[in-house]
Protein backbone atom coordinates (compact mmCIF):
# COMPACT_ATOMS: atom_id res chain seq x y z
CA UNK A 1 0.00 0.00 0.00
CA UNK A 2 1.40 3.37 -1.02
CA UNK A 3 0.85 5.90 1.79
CA UNK A 4 1.33 9.62 1.25
CA UNK A 5 1.53 12.36 3.86
CA UNK A 6 0.42 15.90 3.03
CA UNK A 7 1.44 18.12 5.96
CA UNK A 8 0.48 21.67 6.81
CA UNK A 9 -1.14 23.88 9.41
CA UNK A 10 -4.31 24.31 7.31
CA UNK A 11 -5.33 27.45 9.19
CA UNK A 12 -7.75 27.41 7.43
CA UNK A 13 -7.89 24.84 4.64
CA UNK A 14 -8.19 26.62 1.28
CA UNK A 15 -9.20 25.67 -2.24
CA UNK A 16 -5.48 25.58 -3.01
CA UNK A 17 -4.99 22.90 -0.35
CA UNK A 18 -7.95 20.98 -1.72
CA UNK A 19 -6.50 21.12 -5.22
CA UNK A 20 -3.29 19.50 -3.95
CA UNK A 21 -5.25 16.96 -1.88
CA UNK A 22 -7.36 15.94 -4.92
CA UNK A 23 -4.29 15.39 -7.06
CA UNK A 24 -2.33 13.70 -4.27
CA UNK A 25 -5.22 11.27 -3.80
CA UNK A 26 -4.66 9.99 -7.33
CA UNK A 27 -1.04 9.11 -6.52
CA UNK A 28 -1.46 7.04 -3.37
CA UNK A 29 -3.64 4.32 -1.88
CA UNK A 30 -3.97 6.12 1.45
CA UNK A 31 -3.55 9.84 2.03
CA UNK A 32 -2.78 11.19 5.48
CA UNK A 33 -3.41 14.89 5.99
CA UNK A 34 -0.91 15.84 8.67
CA UNK A 35 -2.17 18.82 10.67
CA UNK A 36 0.80 20.51 12.29
CA UNK A 37 0.41 21.67 15.85
CA UNK A 38 2.59 24.75 15.69
CA UNK A 39 2.04 26.87 18.77
CA UNK A 40 4.57 29.44 17.52
CA UNK A 41 2.32 30.36 14.59
CA UNK A 42 -0.64 31.19 16.85
CA UNK A 43 -3.34 29.68 14.67
CA UNK A 44 -6.70 31.41 14.22
CA UNK A 45 -8.54 28.09 14.50
CA UNK A 46 -7.68 25.59 17.20
CA UNK A 47 -6.60 22.08 16.31
CA UNK A 48 -10.05 20.53 16.70
CA UNK A 49 -11.61 23.16 14.41
CA UNK A 50 -8.94 22.67 11.73
CA UNK A 51 -9.28 18.89 11.87
CA UNK A 52 -13.08 19.14 11.59
CA UNK A 53 -12.84 21.49 8.58
CA UNK A 54 -10.40 19.17 6.80
CA UNK A 55 -12.49 16.08 7.52
CA UNK A 56 -15.61 17.81 6.22
CA UNK A 57 -13.87 19.01 3.06
CA UNK A 58 -12.27 15.61 2.33
CA UNK A 59 -15.28 13.37 3.04
CA UNK A 60 -16.75 13.48 -0.46
CA UNK A 61 -13.33 13.17 -2.08
CA UNK A 62 -12.54 10.04 -0.07
CA UNK A 63 -15.84 8.50 -1.09
CA UNK A 64 -15.50 9.47 -4.77
CA UNK A 65 -11.84 8.46 -5.11
CA UNK A 66 -12.27 5.28 -3.05
CA UNK A 67 -9.07 5.89 -1.13
CA UNK A 68 -8.65 6.24 2.57
CA UNK A 69 -8.08 9.81 3.70
CA UNK A 70 -7.06 10.23 7.33
CA UNK A 71 -6.55 13.48 9.24
CA UNK A 72 -3.63 13.13 11.66
CA UNK A 73 -2.50 15.93 13.99
CA UNK A 74 1.24 15.95 14.75
CA UNK A 75 3.72 17.96 16.78
CA UNK A 76 6.94 16.09 16.11
CA UNK A 77 9.39 16.26 13.22
CA UNK A 78 7.74 15.83 9.83
CA UNK A 79 9.97 12.85 9.04
CA UNK A 80 8.95 11.21 12.33
CA UNK A 81 5.30 11.83 11.53
CA UNK A 82 5.83 10.19 8.13
CA UNK A 83 7.33 7.15 9.86
CA UNK A 84 4.48 7.11 12.44
CA UNK A 85 1.82 6.90 9.72
CA UNK A 86 3.79 4.55 7.46
CA UNK A 87 4.19 7.08 4.65
CA UNK A 88 6.70 6.43 1.90
CA UNK A 89 5.93 9.78 0.26
CA UNK A 90 5.66 13.31 1.62
CA UNK A 91 3.52 15.45 -0.68
CA UNK A 92 4.10 19.20 -0.78
CA UNK A 93 2.33 21.91 -2.72
CA UNK A 94 4.25 24.66 -4.46
CA UNK A 95 2.88 28.05 -5.45
CA UNK A 96 5.93 30.16 -6.25
CA UNK A 97 9.72 30.25 -6.34
CA UNK A 98 9.81 31.35 -2.70
CA UNK A 99 8.02 28.11 -1.74
CA UNK A 100 10.57 26.11 -3.69
CA UNK A 101 13.57 27.61 -1.91
CA UNK A 102 12.17 26.71 1.51
CA UNK A 103 10.99 23.27 0.41
CA UNK A 104 14.35 22.51 -1.23
CA UNK A 105 16.07 22.98 2.12
CA UNK A 106 13.47 20.85 3.89
CA UNK A 107 13.90 17.99 1.43
CA UNK A 108 17.65 18.06 1.93
CA UNK A 109 17.30 17.87 5.70
CA UNK A 110 14.61 15.20 5.56
CA UNK A 111 16.73 13.09 3.19
CA UNK A 112 19.55 13.27 5.75
CA UNK A 113 17.16 12.08 8.46
CA UNK A 114 15.58 9.28 6.39
CA UNK A 115 16.44 8.75 2.74
CA UNK A 116 13.78 6.06 2.31
CA UNK A 117 10.99 8.67 2.35
CA UNK A 118 10.58 10.58 -0.89
CA UNK A 119 9.18 14.08 -1.25
CA UNK A 120 6.95 14.83 -4.23
CA UNK A 121 6.06 18.40 -5.20
CA UNK A 122 2.76 19.27 -6.81
CA UNK A 123 2.32 22.68 -8.39
CA UNK A 124 -0.89 24.42 -7.50
CA UNK A 125 -3.20 25.02 -10.45
CA UNK A 126 -2.90 28.54 -11.85
CA UNK A 127 -6.16 29.75 -10.32
CA UNK A 128 -4.96 28.67 -6.86
CA UNK A 129 -1.34 29.82 -6.93
CA UNK A 130 -1.95 33.10 -5.11
CA UNK A 131 -4.05 31.55 -2.34
CA UNK A 132 -2.34 31.44 1.05
CA UNK A 133 -4.06 30.83 4.37
CA UNK A 134 -2.27 33.84 5.83
CA UNK A 135 -3.68 36.13 3.14
CA UNK A 136 -7.15 34.58 3.37
CA UNK A 137 -7.21 35.30 7.12
CA UNK A 138 -6.04 38.87 6.56
CA UNK A 139 -8.68 39.56 3.92
CA UNK A 140 -11.40 38.05 6.12
CA UNK A 141 -10.20 40.00 9.16
CA UNK A 142 -10.50 43.24 7.20
CA UNK A 143 -14.02 42.40 6.04
CA UNK A 144 -13.18 41.21 2.53
CA UNK A 145 -14.88 38.41 0.64
CA UNK A 146 -12.84 35.20 0.71
CA UNK A 147 -15.51 32.94 -0.80
CA UNK A 148 -13.37 32.54 -3.96
CA UNK A 149 -10.54 31.06 -1.90
CA UNK A 150 -12.25 28.67 0.54
CA UNK A 151 -15.17 26.26 0.64
CA UNK A 152 -18.53 27.58 1.92
CA UNK A 153 -18.17 25.93 5.34
CA UNK A 154 -14.73 27.47 5.84
CA UNK A 155 -16.01 30.85 4.65
CA UNK A 156 -18.80 30.62 7.23
CA UNK A 157 -16.26 29.82 9.96
CA UNK A 158 -14.14 32.85 8.97
CA UNK A 159 -17.17 35.13 8.91
CA UNK A 160 -18.24 33.84 12.32
CA UNK A 161 -14.74 34.33 13.71
CA UNK A 162 -14.32 37.88 12.42
CA UNK A 163 -17.95 39.00 12.53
Amino acid sequence: MRVGLYPGTFDPITLGHMDIIRRAASLVDKLVIGVAINRDKGPLFDLEERVAMIEAECAALAQDSEIEIVVHPFENLLIDCARDVGAQIILRGLRAVADFEYEYQMVGMNRQLDDSIETVFLMAEAEHQAIASKLVKEIARLGGDVSKFVAPQVNDALVARFG
